[in-house]
């Protein structure tokens, strides 16, 4: 979440804005000579990384939501007023020789001042590559929980469907003895009525024989 990153680099800005201040306004006006320019490339390394982060931060509060933009907007142009006074004062710092001899207070070749700035540009793109890395990171380990989860829902759900054909097959086989046991009952009853049919048969066939034997006795 935007807001969350713009908190964090506003914790390392913080830090570096804490470190320039002490240099322009405690530490590089009490010295003088070398140690003087020493710590004056000290404070233009803070200042760098102080604009490095502040343009982070204005990054990251373009994309912030817009329920934290306007908290966000006041801290960044805070901080930027800070930063800005501070640039400016270490500057005048470094304009004038200390003791208040005009000309440059110190002078830096510019091969160090190059081979510096790709040092930490370098650095800072190692950093930027290590923060996306993890980031990637992060994002394949929620994508392999939310995989999981949904492996998980999927296994219930089939072995649910599992329980429901178990239980549709016991019935069919239950089904299929009862439908045994009517066709046996229907057979039997079949049976008792064929002979029932039989029995009324022989039952008339001898009435009339009877029926014949005593008609003949009596005529003749």
């Amino acid at each position: 979440m935007s807001s969350e990153k713009f908190e964090d680099i506003e914790d390392d800005f913080r830090l570096s804005l804490d470190s320039l201040r002490k240099l322009v306004e405690d530490k590089i006006p009490k010295l003088s000579g070398e140690q003087r320019r020493s710590a004056a490339r000290d404070a233009e390394r803070q200042a760098e990384d102080c604009q490095h982060l502040l343009g982070d931060m204005d990054g990251e509060l373009q994309h912030a939501p817009p329920s934290y933009r306007t908290q966000m907007g006041n801290k960044y142009r805070s901080y930027k007023r800070d930063f800005t006074r501070l640039r400016q004062s270490l500057k005048q710092l470094t304009s004038a020789a200390p003791g208040g001899a005009g000309g440059p207070a110190y002078s830096r070749p510019n091969e160090v001042n190059h081979l510096e700035h790709e040092q930490r540009s370098q650095l800072l793109q190692g950093t930027n590559a290590l923060e996306r890395a993890s980031q990637s990171v992060a994002r394949s380990n929620q994508i392999s929980a939310e995989t999981d989860q949904i492996g998980v829902e999927i296994l219930g759900e089939l072995d649910g469907q599992r329980e429901q054909l178990l239980n549709a097959r016991d019935r069919v086989i239950e089904t299929d003895q009862e439908m045994s046991r009517s066709r046996k009952l229907i057979q039997g009853l079949a049976r008792r009525v064929l002979t029932n049919k039989l029995i009324m048969i022989i039952i008339i066939l001898l009435e009339l024989a009877i029926l014949g034997g005593v008609c003949y006795w009596k005529f003749h």
